[in-house]
């Protein structure tokens, strides 16, 4: 049986679709590019502005295009799949005495998606001391108000990409004897947060990584450039020292759309 066209606000809204997919498969529209509006979109596609909206809709429900509603619309910039093994640790600590030209070559980023730093469109660290939040208070066992370094690293792979963050918080009358760990220009900082520990001779024994999952935020949304229905993957990596106290505490929400976590489980041979 010969297939009929598809006819209706449902044909119309998968015409426009197919129509804006066809140009971004031959590159007539690129990633970070911004769409005609609704309005100009009916008027090419001959169809009225509530199929046109229709058929973008579903192009964002599926990760093709992006924009929050009532705003700029635009293909989507595809995130960098990302891979977090727990393995990683310990390469962290083997690098910390090594020399700073060392400590430079290679950094999260590298680690996670293989993207060289120098290549990042945004790297930032904003740097401040506040009163803990309970729960992170709770997490490092420090009184309740007590002051943190509370670090937010933000990282976006290309104009127009969705962001990437993680929160840190480090006890303050813990790396207060060092102003240089108090200063946000020297980042990205050799070694991590495990040479900063060091330099106040803290040796990290172990990390543990709580992971929970959960929807979004609309700011999560905005930012991380996450499509409908995706949850997000929120790790808290607690990391404790030689003497059996918590820290740092970082929380790290990645969309479950890019993220692979490994975890790898050595274990003692039979003697």
């Amino acid at each position: 049986m010969t297939k009929q066209p598809a006819t209706g606000a449902h044909g119309g809204a998968q015409r426009v679709a197919e129509a804006l997919m066809a140009q971004i498969r031959s590159g007539t529209l690129r990633p970070g590019d911004q769409l005609p509006t609704i309005a100009a979109l009916a008027d090419e596609h001959g169809v009225n502005k509530n199929t046109a909206s229709k058929a973008v809709v579903s192009l964002k429900a599926t990760g093709v295009l992006s924009g929050l509603a009532g705003g700029s619309t635009w293909v989507r910039v595809p995130p960098p799949n990302k891979r977090r093994h727990n393995i990683r640790y310990h390469s962290e600590k083997e690098a910390v005495r090594l020399p700073e030209s060392d400590r430079s070559a290679a950094g999260v980023s590298e680690a996670d998606s293989g993207i060289p730093l120098n290549d990042l469109h945004e790297d930032t660290a904003d740097y401040s001391v506040i009163e803990s939040p309970k729960e992170i208070g709770e997490a490092l066992g420090i009184p309740p108000g007590a002051p943190v370094l509370r670090r937010v690293y933000t990282r976006r792979h290309a104009r127009k990409a969705g962001a990437s963050r993680s929160i840190s918080y480090i006890p303050y009358d813990l790396v207060r004897g060092n102003p240089e760990l108090l200063d946000s220009t020297r980042e990205p900082w050799p070694g991590g947060t495990m040479h900063q520990l060091y330099t106040i001779g803290v040796e990290l024994d172990r990390i543990v990584d709580h992971v929970t999952a959960s929807m979004p935020t609309p700011e999560e949304v905005r930012d991380f450039d996450i499509p409908p229905s995706v949850p997000v993957i929120r790790i808290r990596k607690v990391s404790y020292s030689t003497d059996d106290i918590p820290v740092e505490v970082t929380d790290i929400p990645i969309p479950a759309d890019r993220i692979e976590l490994l975890y790898t489980t050595q274990l003692e041979r039979w003697k």
